[in-house]
């Protein structure tokens, strides 16, 4: 289980995130939706140590993270893909995937990888700034696989790509929770891709989070009234 507790993440002395508590269970899926600006990657870039904690808690299965850098939080099970995929454009696809084995779980990429993602293993040789944004976006989620995660944090995934993508890297995501049995933290604009790979919605206005609620149990307008501008 991934365990937030009253997190505090400050630019300066400008605060962003401010008392920000919630639990990811093991196999779950919790989506963090609200506008631009309202905190959602830095509170996710928080979580992995590319942005400061100023006070709180992150613990995973009871190990506390907050103090860890960035690498030792990979070895203790969470997986970052960035906001923009952020993958290596004059790198191949595989050695884009190759880079992301830095935790030794792996000698090279697993079969699972180019099951679940078969454009890649077609593209293996190809380079990846060669390839479309939703290639890049899988290519960017196998890199983080390969390192094992128990947790795979994911940013903004759907920011540039096309509706029938968005809707298979959905697919994608539900398939990887049911067959590798990890748990999947993401951000989203996107309401009805939040809605199917989460089991959970929390919503982040202006740094805090001002709803919680199952999948179930959503209000739906209320929900989409703090992701208007």
């Amino acid at each position: 289980m991934l365990k937030v507790s009253n997190l505090n993440v400050s630019y300066g002395d400008s605060r962003v995130i401010h008392d920000v508590s919630f639990t990811v269970a093991d196999n779950a899926a919790v989506a963090i939706v609200g506008r631009n600006g309202m905190g959602k990657s830095t509170l996710l870039k928080s979580l992995i140590g590319m942005v400061p904690v100023k006070s709180g808690s992150v613990e995973l299965d009871g190990n506390e993270l907050s103090k860890l850098p960035s690498f030792k939080r990979v070895q203790a099970g969470l997986a970052y893909v960035p906001q923009g995929r952020m993958i290596f454009p004059l790198l191949s696809v595989e050695e884009n995937i190759l880079s992301g084995l830095e935790t030794g779980r792996y000698d090279g990429v697993p079969d699972f990888i180019y099951e679940f993602f078969p454009v890649l293993k077609e593209m293996a040789g190809r380079k990846a700034g060669n390839l479309s944004g939703g290639q890049q976006q899988q290519l960017a989620i196998a890199r983080a696989l390969v390192s094992k995660p128990s947790v795979l944090v994911l940013d903004e995934p759907t920011e540039g790509i096309q509706p029938s993508i968005i809707k298979e890297i959905a697919q994608s995501l539900n398939r990887l929770r049911k067959e590798l049995g990890i748990a999947v933290l993401v951000s989203e604009q996107v309401l009805s891709f939040a809605m199917e790979v989460a089991d959970e919605i929390l919503v982040l206005d202006l740094g805090r989070v001002v709803r919680t609620a199952t999948k179930s149990a959503v209000d739906i307008e209320e929900v989409r009234s703090y992701l208007t501008v």
